[in-house]
This record gives structure tokens, sequence and C-alpha cells, in this order.
């Protein structure tokens, strides 16, 4: 945004917007009328068109009945021969003999020229095709045959242009002879129209554009006159106002207005007066009320600081204490299994316990992140993949779902186990909450290129709608369903400092999350 230092800058901005802003105008206007010579051009053409339709149409339905009746009057009085040949006489006298161009023409369905009178009859032009590719005098005896006739538009030489023109012609048949009669009419005259309306358009964008320049000049002088009667009154009278400013933040009295030349000035002094009053006032109130608030807000801040590291450390007791049982309760597990195998109050028992062991790993990453560095080292990623599919694959039996896995062998990367752990374990609990039952999890495993390697998982599940949340803290697509909404945060986070680019397609039938992973190390997308 252009800002005014001064008058005289305000002045020279305003005459550049003035013509700034005719300029636009008269782009607007040439545009408008642009258009509307558009639409009239289109409307000659059309109203041209169909009026030469109109009346090739007419004529040769004339013609035609002409020759219904001639020869229905004579077929027993003459040869038939005589009559097509009087027939084509009484054509040639009712041609228009001062224009060459209009004319009718008549040929068998074979497409021999019967009647042609700037040709020679008698010549075969049925597979005569112009540059358009039209297939001239074959369409033209096709479309005869039907009950109404029809028209057909092409390219045919025309002798005054030397050179072949646009064309349509309309033509009927007359079947006791196996006649096509046909008449056509250049179009090329719309040009000279067009031309006019051309001519016309220039002249009327020159006498706009004359009005619109001699406007703009008008007006450039008229900012002139203001700025040189106007400004310098009205700069002598802001800087009296802004050394009465000056004394008033020293000595606390008001501005004297009568000092003042314009009554719009005085009006602003005015103004001015009541709110040095009002500010000062505040300014003394301000001044008590944040020594009081400075002192409330130390107070409160010692107690939020006290309470957030409370919770912090009740956090990191809770997951350290979790850890104790949870352990007995995996071990208790492996003992009955021995003792009681296939037992379904087991599995669910087992499912349960690896559910809070994946939700304590969460929480112990979540709580070491920023303490602990996680060093990269080469792992079989195919390997890693497929004990974590072991570890889950109770939670998805008691879930009623089941693995279809294609993962590749010896897949390996650098990268840190703990942290791909967490966005392997996410992905495949993720997808035993959310996929319908009895559904497959499918999940792949393979390299795309030297560098490359994608890690899917894909569910029968519903639509994700907010793809732009799923990776938020705390937020789930689905409230019915466990978790804190922690997952796909601590995914995102992790994929990004690694450089894994992330993917996910949603629709009604499936969800799918796809993950690039970099072979190598510090390898950037």
């Amino acid at each position: 945004m252009i800002r005014a230092k001064s008058l005289y800058q305000l002045i020279v901005y305003s005459i550049i917007f003035i013509i700034i802003l005719i300029s636009s105008f008269t782009l607007i206007i040439i545009d408008n009328t642009f258009e509307e010579f558009q639409e009239k051009i289109r409307i000659i053409k059309e109203n041209y068109t169909s009026k030469q339709k109109d009346l090739i149409k007419q004529d040769i339905a004339n013609t035609i009945k002409f020759i219904h009746f001639y020869h229905t009057k004579y077929k027993d009085k003459k040869p038939e021969i005589q009559i097509k040949k009087e027939i084509i006489q009484a054509i040639e006298t009712m041609k228009n003999q001062k224009d060459i161009n209009d004319y009718t023409f008549v040929y068998d369905f074979n497409g021999t020229s019967i009647y042609y009178p700037i040709g020679k009859a008698g010549r075969n032009l049925y597979e005569f095709t112009d540059k358009n590719g039209t297939k001239v005098i074959k369409d033209l005896i096709e479309i005869s045959k039907l009950p109404q006739g029809g028209f057909v538009q092409y390219l045919w030489y025309k002798p005054e242009l030397k050179r072949n023109a646009n064309k349509i012609s309309f033509a009927m048949s007359y079947k006791p002879w196996n006649w096509t009669i046909g008449k056509g009419v250049y179009l090329d005259k719309i040009k000279k129209l067009v031309n006019e309306k051309e001519n016309e358009y220039d002249q009327k964008i020159s006498n706009s554009t004359l009005q619109i320049t001699s406007l703009t000049i008008m007006l450039v002088l008229y900012s002139i006159f203001i700025y040189k009667n106007a400004t310098i009154l009205i700069a002598k009278e802001v800087r009296e106002i802004g050394k009465f400013f000056k004394k008033s933040q020293d000595d606390d009295n008001p501005i004297n207005h009568d000092k003042i030349l314009f009554t719009e000035f005085r009006t602003i002094v005015n103004y001015a007066n009541e709110a040095l009053t009002s500010i000062k006032y505040k300014k003394h109130l301000l001044e008590d009320i944040n020594k009081n608030l400075e002192a409330k807000v130390e107070e409160k801040t010692k107690e939020l600081t006290n309470l957030v590291d409370s919770q912090k450390q009740f956090l990191k007791n809770s997951v350290h204490e979790i850890n104790t049982p949870l352990a007995i309760i995996q071990t208790n597990i492996d003992l009955l299994k021995r003792k009681i195998p296939q037992n379904s109050y087991i599995t669910n028992i087992e499912s349960g316990a690896k559910i809070i062991q994946y939700i304590y790993d969460d929480l112990s990453f979540m709580i070491k992140k920023d303490r602990i560095e996680y060093k990269k080292e080469y792992l079989n990623f195919s390997e890693v993949l497929l004990s974590r599919i072991e570890f889950f694959e109770e939670i998805a039996k008691s879930n009623s779902l089941f693995f279809i896995s294609n993962i590749e062998e010896d897949i390996y990367i650098k990268f840190n186990k703990t942290e791909l752990q967490r966005i392997i374990d996410n992905n495949l609990s993720n997808a035993i909450k959310y996929s319908y039952a009895k559904s497959p999890i499918y999940i792949k495993l393979i390299y795309i290129d030297d560098i490359h390697v994608k890690f899917e998982v894909k569910t029968a599940s519903q639509k994700i709608d907010s793809k732009n949340k799923i990776f938020n803290d705390f937020y789930r697509e689905n409230n019915a369903r466990g978790g804190f909404g922690l997952g796909l945060r601590i995914v995102k986070e992790i994929c990004d400092k690694n450089f894994v680019t992330i993917k996910l397609d949603s629709n009604e039938q499936e969800t799918k999350f796809t993950y690039r992973f970099n072979i190598n190390e510090n390898t950037t997308s």
C-alpha cells in the first residue's frame, strides 16, 4: 500500500490514481464495445446465413414443384427425353443472368452432372472431395433423398475470387428421374458486412478515447490547481497543530483553537484536546492497574509452573509404575498359555495386555523424546515389521480381523528402531480400531527404487473426512473408539524429522496410509 508522507505526494498519488482509474475505465469501455461488436457480428452472420438458406430452399422447392407439374402434364404427350430437355431449358431461362453465382445445378444419383451452367455437363463428380474432406456431390445426393431435402456446407471454386470459398447449398431430389436438384450461395459476402461494422467500431473507439483523454487532462489540471491554492494553507495549519501538541505534552495545557484558520481543523483540535485529557487520565489509571496486575501474574505464573511440573512428574511416575505390573501380566499370560492353550479368555486378556503395552510405549516415547537421542542404525525393516504384525496378531483376532501382508525380504534402511516401531505400531493399532469387523488389513513393504522404500497399510473402514486434522494432537476422527489421539501425531513428528513422506487416501470403501522411507540417512526427497 502506498503511503503519502506529504500533501505534495498525496496530490501526485491522486493524479496517478486518476490516470490509472480513467485508463481502467477506458479499457473496460473498449472491452465492452468489443464484446458488443462481436455479438453484432455473430447476429449478422446468423441472420445472413439464415436468410440465404431460406431463399435457396424456397427456390429449390419451387423448382421441384415446377418439374413435377411439367412432367405430370406432358408425360403421356411427349417423350421423356424431350420433357427433361425442356425442363433444363426452363431452369436455364430462370437463372439470374446478372449474377453468375446464382444458379441451379442438377445431378443424377450416380453423381453425373446433368445441368451445371458454368461448367461442362456430363462429368461424374460423385467422389469429388474439397480441402476440408467433404465429399460434396455425394453428400448433396444423399441429403437430397430425405423427404425435406437438406443443407451441405463445403468449399467450392468462385470465379470472381479465382479461389475456393465457403458455400452452402440446399438439395432435394426428384425421385421419378433420380435427379438431385440444388442451389447454393457463397458466404464471403459476410466478410464485407463485417468490414463495415469494423469501421464503425474503430470510429466509436476513437471517439470514446478522445472524450476520456479530454476528461483526464481536465482532472489533472484541476488537481494541480487544488495543490497550488490549498496545500500551502493546509500545511501551515498542520504545523501549528503540531507545535501545540508538543507544548501540551510538557505543560498539560490544551491546544488554543482560536489560532486555527480552517473550521475543519478547529474541530480536529477540539477532539484532540478531549483525547489528550482522556489519555492522561487513563495513563495514570493504567499505571496503578499494571502494578497490581504484575504482582498477580507473577503469583499465578508460579502456581501454574508448579502445577505443570507436578503433572509431568506424575506422568513419568505413572509410566514407570505401569511397566512392572504389565511385565507380571505378560509373564503370567505366557505361563497360562502353556498350561491351557487355545483358550479364548486368555487370548482376550493377552490382547488387552498388548493394547496397554502399545499405549505404554507411546507414552514412554512422548516423555523421553526430548531427553534421549534416538540413534540410527541399519535395520532389517522386513523383520521388524513381521515381529510387530505377530505382536498385534492376537489383538486383531479378538476384533474379528486378520492381516494380509506383502512384505519383500531383507529390506534394510538406516533408522532408529524405537521410532520405526512407533510408526508401525500406531498404524497397525489404528487399522485394528477402525476396520470393519471380519475384514482384512493389507500390509505392504516393497522397494520403490534404489533409494526409496514404501510401507503401506490399507483397511476397509469409514472415510476420513478431516485429512488435514488427522495428525493433530488429541484429534480422533471417531470419538466412539478408544485411544488418546496421540498416535498419528507421534508418527507425523518422527516422519518429519527423518524426511519420510506421508500420503493419505480415503473414500467410502477404504483408507490407505502410505509412507516413503529413504534407505540411507540424510537423503531428502
